[in-house]
């Protein structure tokens, strides 16, 4: 259905980086992705991590700009979202 990317404003190693899902399935998120050339290796689980860098590409190539509450309810709405199992 859709493509959603929150704004870059996650900081990780000198970077801003923004979150790529989609509300429809992980094959859609995955072809997506492939075609923009984010590396599978940027597959984070139930998103990609996008460098900011990379931001107006996947918007110019029909990701949503949503805010990053609505990119999350939609993950979780599709059934999509994994949550983080590290263990304390």
């Amino acid at each position: 259905m859709a493509i959603l990317i929150d704004e870059p404003i996650w900081p990780f190693r000198g970077e801003r980086w923004a979150h790529l899902v989609s509300d429809e399935s992980y094959d859609e998120l995955h072809a997506f992705a492939d075609s923009i050339g984010i590396s599978r290796s940027s597959f984070q689980g139930d998103h990609y991590d996008i460098p900011k860098s990379m931001w107006l590409t996947a918007v110019n190539a029909g990701a949503l700009p949503t805010d990053s509450r609505v990119l999350l309810r939609k993950l979780k709405e599709a059934g999509l979202r994994k949550r983080n199992r590290k263990t304390k």
